[in-house]
């Protein structure tokens, strides 16, 4: 942790504090009804197979094997953007409530507690967790847009916060997927906004859905400018604290593969449960230097080079938890 590591959140970073996870999506998704714009048969021919295939593959999976129409497409960003938005909407009201409501924060802090003044996140996530704990613990955050509320796209030199002459601490937040807060208008420019509860009209929310179509729209911009700078941020990385991150997703996990691989970048994961592609990462001897905590029975369950099968420790506090990771190195 002394290497001021770039911090990967996955899914399993946000379950915790309310946001829903691809299951109770994808019943979501299941149960909303088709808007006017799709009353034509092929949408609802294209509809009707997503339902079918969800009876039987997951979400990702379901997506991933239909060619969407743009109308049930849009059905599909819309909707999921107002059931998981909603639940953001609820973690930002809580901060406002308690500045010390997130973990996150108080691992900030810890990071910026030495001659640090920039610190990368790199997430598939829409929510604005690292955000809202960015700023509650007193930084400033940058995700790709200019400051204040109606947020414009960077496109040249990054804005920089000054605090009496220096640079003010700063959290660089790369959400390769998309963000709660990004929006596109009619002429295709996209904003960035405060929290709100319904997109404004006229305006579409930006963020990429499970299945094929994230692999195309991620070549558009903000996301190209988003991947680029968290390319460049695991590129330069000196370590990585990956929280609830499942090494799911080709957009973040082969340039975080490589870099183990190729310059032994240590890595820390720590999750409820490590899934089977972390698994066959670990024992594919790519990453020489890692650690990754796991819930168990009767406590946790530690993998390392040295325990490459686990070792079970029973009876201590769920350090698979940031709240209680956080007790271990601070």
């Amino acid at each position: 942790m002394s290497k001021n590591p770039v911090i990967v959140l996955g899914s399993g970073a946000s379950v915790p504090h309310g946001i829903p996870g691809m299951g109770l999506l994808g019943e979501h998704l299941q149960n909303s009804i088709l808007p006017l714009s799709c009353e034509d048969d092929k949408h609802k021919e294209c509809w009707q197979e997503f339902l079918e295939r969800l009876k039987i593959e997951d979400l990702e999976s379901a997506l991933t094997n239909i060619s969407a129409t743009d109308e049930v497409t849009d059905h599909i960003v819309s909707t999921t953007w107002a059931f998981l938005n909603s639940e953001d909407l609820n973690i930002y009201h809580q901060v406002i409530r308690d500045r010390r409501f997130l973990p996150l924060s108080r691992l900030f802090r810890y990071m910026f507690g030495s001659v640090n003044r920039e610190i990368h996140v790199v997430t598939p996530n829409y929510d604005r967790l690292a955000e809202y704990a960015a700023e509650a613990a007193g930084y400033a955050t940058y995700t790709g847009f200019s400051f204040g509320y109606l947020g414009e796209r960077t496109v040249t030199i990054p804005p920089k916060i000054t605090l009496n002459g220096r640079p003010h601490r700063t959290v660089n937040v790369w959400k390769v997927h998309g963000s709660f807060g990004w929006f596109r208008d009619p002429a295709g420019v996209v904003v960035s906004l405060p929290p709100m509860l319904e997109p404004p009209s006229g305006l579409l929310p930006v963020i990429v859905t499970p299945g094929i179509e994230k692999y195309r729209i991620t070549h558009d911009e903000p996301f190209r400018s988003a991947m680029h700078n968290a390319d460049a941020a695991t590129q330069n990385a000196s370590a990585f604290l990956c929280i609830g991150y499942g090494f799911n997703d080709r957009h973040l996990q082969s340039r975080l593969i490589e870099r183990c691989q190729r310059d032994d970048v240590p890595l820390i994961l720590i999750t409820k449960e490590i899934s089977s592609t972390a698994h066959a990462f670990f024992k594919s001897g790519k990453c020489r230097k890692y650690i990754a905590i796991e819930e168990a029975t009767q406590g946790i369950k530690i993998y390392s080079n040295k325990y490459p099968n686990g070792n079970e420790i029973k009876n201590v506090l769920a350090y698979w938890q940031l709240e209680n990771f956080l007790k271990l190195i601070q």
